[in-house]
């Protein structure tokens, strides 16, 4: 199961993050800031899987963005690895090339999208037209 998903650059500002296990107010910033330092400073070479503390660590870097989820024991980094990926694409083809600035500006659009992916920390749709479909409805709707 996911418990988080995080979306921080390279120097260590959030800017998307979803929960899908309570935390608390408090414990969010600290548990951020020990997750976006444990992976900001592991070197390329290195794996993109980690363990830390109760649960496991994937992430991917996109150019200045760090896409961080934290999953149960159980669940398959590889395929949370993949569901990174295909994030990324999703939000390249909905944004034509996405960048930091349509994450910060879009930030509604960019959960939107997330909450078609990944409901309850599960993985419910792959498929980008599918994941995309919903959204252009509304943007079609907003224009007219």
């Amino acid at each position: 199961m996911i418990k988080f998903v995080l979306m921080v650059n390279r120097r260590g500002q959030t800017r998307l993050s979803r929960y899908y296990t309570p935390v608390e107010l408090s414990r969010r910033a600290a548990l951020e800031a020990d997750v976006v330092r444990c992976c900001l400073s592991r070197r390329k070479e290195q794996c993109s899987f980690v363990e830390y503390k109760d649960f496991k660590l994937v992430y991917r870097q996109y150019a200045a963005l760090f896409i961080v989820v934290g999953i149960t024991d159980k669940e398959n980094e590889l395929s949370i690895f993949e569901l990174i990926q295909n994030f990324v694409e999703v939000l390249d083809k909905y944004f034509s090339r996405v960048s930091e600035l349509d994450i910060m500006f879009s930030l509604d659009r960019v959960h939107f999208i997330l909450d078609e992916i990944v409901q309850n920390g599960l993985v419910v749709e792959t498929n980008r037209s599918r994941i995309l479909t919903p959204l252009n409805a509304i943007d079609k709707m907003s224009d007219s």
